[in-house]
């Protein structure tokens, strides 16, 4: 899972998870690891389990040697870690797994929910008539309170573990953003 947080700063060190063990990004090292579709690819397929580089290099079509070079960019940003070898014909494979089960976002950090927004564009593939999807937008007018409760509600549902399982069927991406519109408002009609 991924999210960004607009609460109040908690002084969580940027290395410490947070209360649903999520590690929080506020480095500009953890925002340019992830800033790389390439990156970004490796870590969704991080979080189905650890993987070795020559598994990596399969699933995303590339050379071993490419895949080494962007797995080294995460792992000195510390969101990958080696997590086992075993040695095979005449070499040793190298086991890379994420440090945490989901990534959150600061609110300080150098990217914000604008990553979140390219990270979703990236992932998303043209909708098939026998597929569900479903894109919209919409303006909804609240009050700051209401505002609040939507976001809790949101929140609350957006928490529940959904651990990564290709095993389980095919992933989907739900990409949920509550924020203040620049949408104009028309002054109040004259009665006339």
């Amino acid at each position: 899972m991924w999210e960004t947080e607009r609460r109040p700063p908690d002084g969580t060190a940027e290395d410490t998870p947070d209360e649903q063990g999520h590690l929080v990004l506020r480095s500009p090292e953890q925002s340019k690891a992830l800033g790389y579709p390439l990156r970004h690819r490796m870590v969704n397929l991080l979080r189905q389990r650890p993987a070795t580089l020559r598994r990596l290099a399969d699933a995303l079509g590339m050379g071993k040697g490419t895949i080494g070079h962007h797995v080294r960019v995460p792992r000195e940003a510390g969101l990958v870690r080696l997590t086992g070898t075993r040695r095979v014909r005449g070499g040793t494979e190298q086991y890379f797994a994420l440090v945490s089960s989901g990534l959150r976002v600061h609110q300080d950090a150098t990217v914000g929910p604008g990553f979140l927004v390219r990270a979703a564009l990236g992932e998303m593939l043209p909708g098939r008539r026998d597929e569900p999807s479903h894109t919209a937008l919409r303006h909804l007018w609240l009050t700051a309170d209401e505002a609040r409760a939507l976001e809790a509600r949101w929140r609350a549902l957006s928490d529940e573990a959904h651990p990564a399982n290709s095993m389980r069927g095919e992933p989907y991406g739900l990409l949920s953003s509550l924020f203040r519109a620049d949408v104009p408002s028309l002054p109040p009609e004259d009665e006339h």
